[in-house]
């Protein structure tokens, strides 16, 4: 028993020479690692490798327009941390303050309602993973597998070391903080010293996509996707498996055709949590046993969020849809948003979603119709991250390293 949960012991048609050299492309930058710039093929930002010229989403002048006369949302300050080569960063606010991390190894701790930098740590490490907070502690992660832990001061409280590099922030909770390594692999550590309690590896496909994908935890359980579209639920403190349960299946020959990873977080509520798989489906399950309650055809790199009625997924091709949270019929859905690549979804006060694009615009979606309410630019790079909660607004870290936080009063 853990909390409340009780645990029992893309297709894809390669149809123009084209299409294939992108796909052999693909193959031959996963087989070189990191000798590769990984910018445009992690996380939500893969799936253009696979796209061919007739998937592409054209806009045009009139929609352009549109977009144009939309209320600007209106900023409230921004700052600058250094460029990201092949990292994802979050921003996270947490007890009144703002934490930022960036690869050159900074972290700055931030005044969320004028920006005005409070301190900052040289970490001397190249950063690949973060920010992760709680109990009192920011976590970062590393490309050489270092997991660092600081208090809200600055101070550095510890340092673990994992076999591979961390591509996703640290989480922790009930003082086990967990680390999730670009591998897929899972490891519990002590949130006191950082020493190991547990790892967890499951059966990951000969041929995955590097991605900056993390876990949900609550109540004592870990939610984590994996590719080959399976979605498992963990004991927080031993590491054991509850449960598995499939997303989305692999179809195929080869083996580039049967990757369905899913790479984004799941998302989780009192009943249910659900998942989404890049080129598969989307499903939702039962919290406590596994059992699934609706799936349907969807596809997303950058992931879903739920609220007491609808799921609401960042699909591909730029379209954000919404579907009935209790059996998984569509609600509504909205395209034509200037960008062909979203980031995930933030869900506002009131009735409304945020959400960022490969174009370095935000823009504020009505959750009951999906109408545009509002849109504005950063400075211009790709906003890989989901937007973040600041107490009156939200704020949103770009590739360039620029923190632009809006309001939505």
């Amino acid at each position: 028993m853990i909390g409340s949960i009780s645990f029992p012991a893309p297709h894809f048609t390669f149809r123009s020479a084209y299409r294939t050299l992108r796909v052999c492309i693909l193959a031959l930058l996963i087989l070189l690692g990191g000798c590769a710039n990984w910018s445009d093929i992690t996380g939500a930002h893969f799936t253009d490798l696979f796209s061919s010229d007739e998937d592409e989403v054209e806009i045009d002048e009139a929609e352009l327009a549109e977009l144009q006369t939309l209320t600007p949302i209106k900023p409230l300050w921004q700052a600058k941390l250094a460029e990201s080569k092949t990292a994802v960063f979050l921003p996270v606010y947490e007890n009144g303050a703002l934490y930022a991390a960036d690869e050159s190894g900074r972290l700055i701790k931030l005044d969320p309602a004028t920006g005005r930098e409070i301190w900052h740590v040289d970490t001397k490490s190249q950063l690949s993973g973060g920010v992760g907070t709680g109990g009192g502690m920011i976590l970062l992660g590393t490309y050489k597998g270092e997991v660092l832990a600081f208090d809200e001061e600055g101070n550095a409280l510890w340092q673990s070391q994992v076999p591979s590099e961390i591509l996703s922030p640290p989480q922790t909770d009930n003082g086990i903080v967990v680390v999730r390594t670009g591998d897929s692999k899972l490891y519990g550590l002590n949130a006191t010293d950082g020493k190991q309690i547990w790892n967890y590896q499951g059966v990951i496909p000969p041929l995955t996509v590097r991605n900056f994908v993390g876990v949900s935890i609550t109540r004592g359980a870990i939610f984590a996707g994996f590719p080959g579209g399976k979605l498992i639920a963990l004991d927080l403190f031993t590491g054991n498996v509850g449960w598995e349960a499939t997303v989305s299946q692999p179809h195929g020959v080869t083996e580039l055709e049967r990757m369905t990873d899913i790479s984004s977080l799941p998302v989780v509520d009192e009943d249910q949590v659900c998942a989404v798989a890049y080129r598969g489906r989307a499903a939702c399950f039962e919290i406590s046993n596994g059992n699934q309650i609706w799936a349907r055809d969807a596809s997303s790199s950058a992931g879903m969020m739920m609220d007491n009625s609808h799921v609401y997924i960042s699909e591909e091709q730029g379209t954000v849809a919404a579907y009935d949270k209790s059996s998984g019929a569509a609600v509504w859905k909205r395209g034509k948003l200037g960008s062909r690549k979203l980031s995930a979804l933030m869900i506002a006060r009131g009735t409304r979603l945020v959400v960022g694009d490969d174009q370095g615009y935000v823009t504020l979606i009505s959750r009951q119709d999906g109408s545009l309410l509002g849109r504005a630019p950063t400075d211009g790079s790709m906003i890989l991250s989901r937007p973040e909660y600041l107490s009156d607004g939200f704020v949103v870290q770009t590739q360039k390293g620029g923190l632009f936080a809006f309001s939505l009063q």
